[in-house]
Order: structure tokens, then sequence, then C-alpha cells
């Protein structure tokens, strides 16, 4: 028992205190918390625009708004990230990161942009018929009607698009980008110990996906204590 514990704390040393390993660890990190919020903050705006086209009266507007959508859902998020960074950003001097997210964006906008549909069509109309009578207006009536009910039935499949999307960020590094994951699997290959590492990388993918879990149940218990 006492080997296995020494064994534990020397790989703890050599992949994560040796030449300030920790630090680098701490720096890929950040690159995929930072690509994961910038892409949700960006997928949810686009997945809105693509919710109001695919929900609009004119039928162009819901073929294009389809069409859109079926792309970008029916592609694999590395395809696409590829295709952005070699093909059409392959001349500019972009940042991956920033490309990074622009593909993030369009891929979970896509998935959002139906989570959103889903939620508004379940809210039933005759609340919204009723706000009308009253006196609200259209856009006051789907604000205080439609939008918290289409929220609270959206949050259980919006909670789990947030964890994909983290998680799909671990293969931004096929663009040369050092995140997370590529960050471990780099002290790994120098340590000759990619297990560790490894496993060291899965415990802050589950950190960072009990985090998510948490904040979304924070946002739950508040609302029903209003």
């Amino acid at each position: 028992m006492g080997e296995y514990f020494e064994a534990i704390i020397h790989s703890f040393y050599n992949n994560l205190i040796v030449g300030n390993a920790y630090l680098i660890v701490i720096k890929g990190l950040g690159i995929t918390l930072l690509i994961s919020a910038l892409g949700l903050l960006f997928g949810t705006i686009f997945g809105g625009v693509l919710c109001f086209l695919r929900m609009a009266a004119s039928k162009w507007l819901k073929a294009v708004a389809k069409l859109v959508i079926a792309v970008l859902r029916g592609s694999p998020v590395l395809l696409l990230l590829m295709i952005l960074y070699y093909v059409v950003f392959a001349n500019s001097r972009i940042d991956p990161v920033i490309i990074a997210v622009i593909a993030f964006a369009l891929n979970s906008g896509a998935h959002i942009s139906e989570v959103m549909r889903s939620a508004l069509e379940a809210v039933d109309k005759k609340q919204i018929e009723a706000a009308r009578m009253l006196g609200f207006s259209g856009p006051k009536a789907f604000v205080a009607i439609a939008l918290p009910q289409a929220g609270k039935i959206a949050r259980p499949v919006y909670q789990s698009a947030v964890i994909n999307l983290v998680q799909w960020t671990s293969v931004v590094g096929y663009v040369t980008i050092t995140d997370l994951t590529r960050t471990v699997n780099n002290i790994g290959a120098r340590t000759g110990e990619p297990f560790f590492a490894l496993f060291l990388g899965v415990l802050f993918y589950l950190g960072i996906s009990y985090a998510v879990y948490a904040l979304f149940s924070i946002g739950s218990k508040r609302e029903g204590a209003i």
C-alpha cells in the first residue's frame, strides 16, 4: 500500500511539478474554458437566430434555416473545424482559437436552435392568446409568458448541449491549439507516463461537467424560490 501511494506521489510530482508543468496545464485549461464559453455564447445567439428563422411565416426563410441546421447538425464538429482552419481561413492570420470558437458556435448553434424551437412549440398557445386578449403586445406576451416556460422546458437538454460542447473542444489540438487535452498528452509523452497524464485530463473534464451541473442546479433552485 505504501509503495502504491509513493508511486502516485512520484507520478504527481513528475507530471505536474517538474518544470512547472502545472502552469502549462492551467494555461491549457484556460484555453478550453475560453473556447467553450465563447462557443456557447455565440452558439446560443446563432441558435436563437436560426430558431427565429425556422419558425418564421416565410417558407423561404424556413427552408434556408432547415438547410443550415441540417448541414451543421449532420457535419462532425472536427471536420467543420478542419475545413474552417485548413480551407476557409487557410490564408488568413486569424488566431486558431477564434476559428475554433466559430466552429463550435456554428455546430452548437444548430443544435441549440432545435432545442429552442421544441421548447417554444411545447408552450401552451392558449396562454399567449389569453395574454393578448388582456392587452399584451405580441413581443410582451412572448417575453412574459412563452419565454420563461420554454426556458424551463429547454434547460435539461441545453445543459447536456453545454457539456457536450466542452467535451468536444478536446479535438482542437488538430488545428495546433494547445488546449487541456493536448497539454496533458504532451506531458504524458514527456514523462513516459501517459496513463497518469490522461487520467488527470479526465478528472479536469469531469470537474468542468459537474461545475456545469452545479450552476444549472443553483439556477433551478433560485427559480423555484421565486
